[in-house]
C-alpha cells in the first residue's frame, strides 16, 4: 500500500488536508497540473472576509482566523468598501447589515478612494475587518508541513481510473498507480467526475466561471492602500494587486470543469459597471484570466465521508471560500478521519456533512 490517505487535488483544499492528515498516517497528493494551486486556488481574489457566505461558511471562516494569525504574513490590512447607486438601496442595505459594514458618507468614501464618481455613488459602507491573504504563503506553508511529515506530493498526475479491491483504493494516474486505504476527494471543479470514476454517487456540484482583468493603476494613483471595492449584490469588484487593480464582473456562468479563461464580452460588461462608479476610464488591460468556483447545491462546503462508501471522503464545494475556510476545513477533515471529536460545534459539522443530501 502506498499510503493511508490518497488526496486527489492539489489546490488549497487538498494541500491543507495533506498537512493535517500527515499527523494521522502516510499521505499521497495527486495533482493533475505541473504545480500546486493551478486552477481556482491560483486565481483567487485572495481576501479574508469572514462574514462572506452562508452561515456555515461564515462559521468555518471564523474558526480559521486564529490559525491565519498564527502564521506571520498570511494576513495583511486591506479593508472593504461598498459603494452603491441610489436605485440600488435595498441591495446596499442588505450587504451593509449582513457583512457588518459601517455606513460612511460619499465624501468619506472619496477620501479613501479618490476616483469614486460623486455623480453616481450615492451611498457607501466600509469594513476594516477584511484582509488580504497571501495565498502562496498559505499553500507553500501547508505543503512544507505535509512534506515534513513524509507526505508525497505528485504533480502531473491526472487521475484516469479508480477502483476498489481487497487492497484498498487503486488509483491510476498519468504518474503511475497508487494504492491507499482512504480516498480524499479534493478535486475542485472535478469532484463529481472523481466520484463517478470511483463508483460513488455524485452530489451535484456546479462549477461557475468568474473572470478577472488586471488594469493599470487608475490615473497614476498609488492604489496600494486602497480597500477592495464592490457593488451591492457583488455585481462587480475591484482590488489593488501589485501596483495595479484587478477588476471582476463577478459573474457566475455555469461551466463544465475545464481550464477556464475569461469571456471578453462578460469582462467588458463588468468593466463598464466598474467604470460607471469611477472618474477614470479603463484605457487598457494588462492581462485577464478566469477561474471556476464550484458549489454544492446549497452553496455550503461538503466535508465528511460518503454516506454509502465511508472510505471515500468529500472535501469539496469550496466555491469562493476555499482559502478563508482552509484552516478549519482541513482540521475538521482530519478530526473526522482520525475519529476525534471535532473542534467545531456539532451543529456546524452536521451542516457540512454529505449526509445532508441523503
Amino acid at each position: 500500500m502506498d499510503a493511508d490517505f490518497l488526496i486527489i487535488g492539489g489546490g488549497i483544499a487538498g494541500v491543507s488536508a495533506a498537512a493535517r492528515m500527515s499527523e494521522l498516517g502516510s499521505v499521497v497528493v495527486l495533482e493533475a497540473e505541473e504545480a500546486l494551486a493551478h486552477h481556482a486556488s491560483g486565481r483567487s481574489a485572495a481576501l479574508f472576509e469572514p462574514r462572506y457566505g452562508a452561515p456555515a461558511v461564515v462559521g468555518l471562516s471564523m474558526a480559521s482566523e486564529a490559525y491565519f494569525r498564527s502564521v506571520p504574513g498570511v494576513l495583511s490590512p486591506r479593508g472593504l468598501l461598498l459603494v452603491g447607486k441610489a436605485e440600488g438601496a435595498e441591495a446596499f442595505e442588505h450587504d451593509l447589515e449582513v457583512m457588518a459594514f459601517d455606513r460612511i458618507s460619499v465624501a468619506e468614501a472619496r477620501g479613501i478612494v479618490p476616483i469614486l464618481n460623486p455623480d453616481k455613488v450615492a451611498m457607501a459602507g466600509y469594513a476594516a475587518h477584511a484582509e488580504d491573504v497571501d495565498t502562496d504563503l498559505l499553500v507553500q506553508g501547508f505543503a512544507r508541513e505535509a512534506k515534513g511529515r513524509g507526505a508525497r506530493i505528485v504533480t502531473k498526475a491526472k487521475v484516469t481510473a479508480i477502483a476498489k479491491d481487497g487492497a484498498g483504493w487503486r488509483v491510476t494516474s498519468t504518474a503511475g498507480e497508487f494504492i491507499a486505504r482512504m480516498l480524499v476527494n479534493a478535486a475542485g471543479a472535478w469532484v463529481d467526475q472523481v466520484a463517478a470514476l470511483a463508483g460513488v454517487q455524485p452530489l451535484g456540484f456546479t462549477p461557475y466561471r468568474r473572470s478577472m482583468a488586471r488594469i493599470p493603476a487608475p490615473g497614476g494613483h498609488d492604489v496600494s492602500r486602497w480597500p477592495m471595492m464592490f457593488g451591492p449584490g457583488e455585481d462587480w469588484y475591484a482590488k489593488p494587486d501589485a501596483g495595479a487593480l484587478i477588476v471582476s464582473p463577478a459573474e457566475e456562468d455555469l461551466m463544465e470543469p475545464h481550464d477556464a479563461w475569461a469571456d471578453d464580452m462578460v469582462l467588458a460588461e463588468g468593466l463598464a459597471r466598474y467604470e460607471e462608479m469611477v472618474t477614470e476610464p479603463v484605457t487598457r488591460l494588462i492581462s485577464n484570466w478566469a477561474g471556476l468556483r464550484t458549489f454544492a447545491p446549497d452553496r455550503v462546503l461538503v466535508i465528511g465521508p460518503d454516506m454509502r462508501e465511508p472510505t471515500f471522503f468529500w472535501l469539496a464545494g469550496q466555491g469562493g471560500y476555499g482559502f478563508q475556510t482552509s484552516a478549519a476545513a482541513s482540521r475538521l477533515a482530519a478530526d473526522l478521519i482520525g475519529g476525534r471529536a471535532p473542534e467545531l460545534e456539532a451543529g456546524l459539522v452536521a451542516q457540512l456533512s454529505p449526509s445532508r443530501f441523503g
